[in-house]
């Protein structure tokens, strides 16, 4: 007897439908499951026997074959336990093939029958139309993630009885149905916010015009400083999610499965802050079977790198092109897949191997030579796509002892908010969002200079010695800092300030 249960695999941050098929035939008692699965699913048979014995049910003493169409297309993870434990109970006459064909399964078996979480639905729900599917029965655990997708009927069960009850109309589920705004609204909340900083005034003012204009941006100081603090709450100022963006995040962080099952959504920008002893596949992603990297869990958000010049050289390197991009793409000989990875790049370094050159309380005790090769490790390539350079200098003690809060979160984000719409009424047509991503060629028309503003920044570049790739980060800045200050045409005051931000240029690699 042949049986047809619907479920769903995952490449990438896409869904493919897969029809599961299963066969029994006459024979000695066998079970092999056929379509390119991977070891976990390998694995399963002795898990679904096992459930189906454990829930009261028969398993047939008979030759079992399943099928994972398309055969081409690799699957992955224990998800399709569920929809070939069905498929079995159809061909062993418990269910009907009526009765299961209008539904989509996916779930992993414990060996007593109950039905566990399982990666990659959100992506599943939010494809379904495209597969004329409107009902899936999936665990308990993903319901939340799963009532996210508009016109979708999610059944949320415990265990592969209550499956079985429902199919038969012994028992009634309800879908789970959640108001995506209301969901937004109440996860979007940080634990930590800026008024945690004490003093560094000027450091907190361009991470406000990097969150502003999305601009990547460098933090220079001595241990102690504050530098990782500061970038741990750029993303609480960062403009409030869209539920598209929220959706978009938490595709990527569903299929990794680290979406929360109570919240069922990530509305707050991701903050990634890998090791610097991460691999190269661990931070762009790949492996055999593809996964999203730290750049692509990152999307939406911040992307931190403390301690830059340790990172591995060729790591490093390979940010350059999704950082240009906002995607990056994995080959293999598998396939090929695509990552979404727009993400603002924060990082983290020492003045110097010791990391007390600039630090006026303790003394520096390397060489020219020394600190030269220590700035080296990052390449001029890398370094021209990064727009602010802070130097963050250590607190003094009447700094640290005083009881002044700093400016909350919520007012330097709602200034963002303001600054981010401007731009995006102005670059409409231009398809980009913000001033970070202006190309040479829209320069000139959007960031018009004043005379005295030119005469400044031609002195900056001509007698301070600025570097020639600093001209289009000053401009790009200037018009960030013009629309904080809500001013139409760039001032002299605006590029005086931008100048201030390109420190490495000025000092270091002159």
């Amino acid at each position: 007897m042949l049986a047809k249960v619907s479920s769903c695999c995952t490449n990438g941050i896409d869904a493919y439908l897969v029809d599961v098929e299963i066969d029994i035939a006459a024979g000695l008692p066998a079970f092999s499951i056929v379509g390119l699965p991977d070891t976990a699913i390998r694995e399963s048979r002795d898990r679904i026997k096992a459930a189906i014995k454990n829930s009261g049910f028969n398993f047939p003493s008979r030759r079992v074959t399943v099928n994972l169409a398309p055969a081409n297309l690799k699957k992955e993870g224990p998800g399709f336990e569920l929809p070939i434990a069905i498929g079995i109970m159809v061909t062993n006459n418990i269910l009907s093939q009526e009765e299961v064909k209008d539904y989509l399964f996916c779930g992993e078996l414990s060996l007593d029958g109950r039905i566990k979480h399982v990666k990659g639905i959100l992506p599943i729900v939010m494809k379904m139309q495209d597969f004329h599917k409107d009902k899936i029965i999936l665990p308990n655990a993903n319901a939340n993630e799963a009532s996210v997708a508009k016109d979708i009927k999610a059944y949320p069960v415990k265990d592969l009885y209550e499956v079985v009850d429902f199919l038969k109309g012994a028992i009634e589920i309800k879908p789970q149905k959640s108001n995506t705004r209301i969901l937004l609204r109440r996860n979007s909340q940080y634990r930590v916010d800026f008024n945690d900083v004490k003093g560094q005034y000027h450091v907190k003012r361009g991470l406000e015009i990097a969150a502003a204009g999305s601009h990547n941006l460098l933090l220079i100081g001595p241990p102690g400083s504050g530098k990782s603090m500061l970038a741990k709450r750029l993303p609480t100022i960062i403009s409030d999610m869209t539920l598209d963006e929220a959706l978009q995040t938490s595709k990527i962080h569903s299929v990794c499965g680290l979406l929360s099952p109570k919240r069922g959504i990530k509305a707050t920008r991701p903050f990634r802050s890998p090791h610097h002893t991460i691999s190269y596949s661990a931070l762009v992603g790949g492996g055999t079977y593809p996964r999203p990297g730290e750049i692509s869990l990152a999307h939406n958000g911040v992307l931190f790198l403390d301690e830059l010049p340790e990172f591995n050289r060729n790591v490093l390197e390979a940010l350059r092109q999704p950082v240009e991009d906002g995607n990056i793409i994995v080959t293999r000989v598998e396939g090929r897949v695509a990552y979404p990875a727009r993400f603002m790049l924060a990082c983290a370094m020492n003045p110097c191997p010791c990391g007390f050159f600039t630090d006026p309380k303790n003394e520096c005790h390397c060489t020219p030579y020394q600190i030269q090769k220590y700035l080296s490790k990052i390449s001029g390539p890398l370094l021209d796509r990064i727009d602010i350079h802070l130097e963050v200098p250590r607190l003094t003690y009447e700094q640290l002892s005083s009881k002044r809060d700093g400016e909350p979160s919520l007012p330097i984000r709602k200034r963002v908010n303001r600054a981010r719409s401007l731009q995006g009424q102005r670059y409409k047509k231009d398809g980009i969002n913000f001033n970070a991503y202006l190309e040479p060629k829209m320069l000139d028309r959007y960031c018009t200079l004043d005379k005295e503003g030119e005469e400044l920044l031609k002195m900056a570049i001509l007698e301070i010695g600025l570097s020639a790739r600093a001209y289009d980060k000053i401009l790009k800045l200037a018009r960030t800092i013009a629309d904080l200050d809500e001013k139409e045409n760039i001032e002299a005051k605006h590029i005086s300030e931008a100048i201030g931000y390109r420190s490495l240029d000025r000092n270091l690699w002159a």
